[in-house]
């Protein structure tokens, strides 16, 4: 069998691969924090008795690319954005803690801060935030939540809590299911409070995802594709011929 063969066939795997990742970013070009994906991969020699004519296109892991989306003021008061480096700790669905820059909040019926995903925002005891009644709620640039209990004068500004704000090192951090970054993939492990970490209220963070960018990648991912079922074609070609001619011998 032709050894270009293992070629075609893993390299084609790994782009079906990387198309999926692409359109994933596409689907996120809107979605508030998003931080897109790339996969990578590369080629390796198989090991082994005989000689090492065999190469293999592997994965080599998928990885997110941490810059910056643009800033949208929105004006309300509980959509916050990141500035700069950090992340937003929330609680998982299984209890667990994770990280994001989605900073799209909201007050559940029973007073719980929660970003748009549902997903409950931390503060720096490790609990989630509870907010008491109140007329208004402002969350300052350190993540401190001050509310106006209802019925009282604007003087009254009374402090109930702080958003826990993070800032682990992005090596580290690995995308989840959810779309929730966690430190070495694990929900158990977390991250200390930065109190250098700010954000801004009425702000939130968009999608660092580049359309055009990506669409240029995936019609490029399209081309690789066919390009690899080609080889896999011709393999078949010569091995078809190469029969033929063995039958006049």
């Amino acid at each position: 069998m032709d050894r270009a063969l293992y070629i075609g066939m893993t390299g084609a795997k790994q782009v079906m691969r990387s198309q999926a990742v692409n359109a994933n970013n596409l689907s996120n070009a809107n979605t508030v924090g998003f931080r897109k994906d790339f996969d990578n991969y590369l080629g390796l020699q198989i090991q082994g008795s005989g000689y090492p004519s065999r190469v293999n296109v592997i994965d080599n892991g998928r990885a997110s690319d941490f810059t910056s989306g643009q800033l949208i003021q929105t004006g309300r008061d509980l959509d916050i954005a990141v500035q700069g480096d950090g992340f937003i700790a929330v609680q998982t669905a299984d209890g667990g803690e994770a990280y994001t820059r989605a900073g799209g909040l909201r007050i559940t019926e029973n007073g719980i801060l929660v970003n748009a995903a549902g997903f409950q925002v931390l503060g720096n005891d490790g609990g989630p935030v509870a907010i008491p009644p109140a007329d208004k709620v402002d969350i300052g640039v350190d993540g401190t939540i001050s509310i106006l209990p209802v019925g009282q004068q604007v003087v009254n500004m009374a402090v109930v809590d702080r958003i826990k704000l993070v800032n682990p090192d992005n090596a580290r951090l690995e995308k989840g299911q959810d779309g929730l970054f966690r430190v070495n993939g694990e929900a158990d492990v977390v991250a200390l409070p930065d109190a250098n970490v700010r954000i801004i209220s009425g702000f939130l963070e968009s999608s660092n995802v580049d359309s055009v960018n990506e669409m240029v990648k995936m019609i490029s991912n399209a081309r690789l594709f066919e390009a690899q079922v080609k080889i896999m074609s011709t393999v078949k070609e010569n091995d078809a011929a190469s029969e033929k001619l063995l039958k006049l011998t």
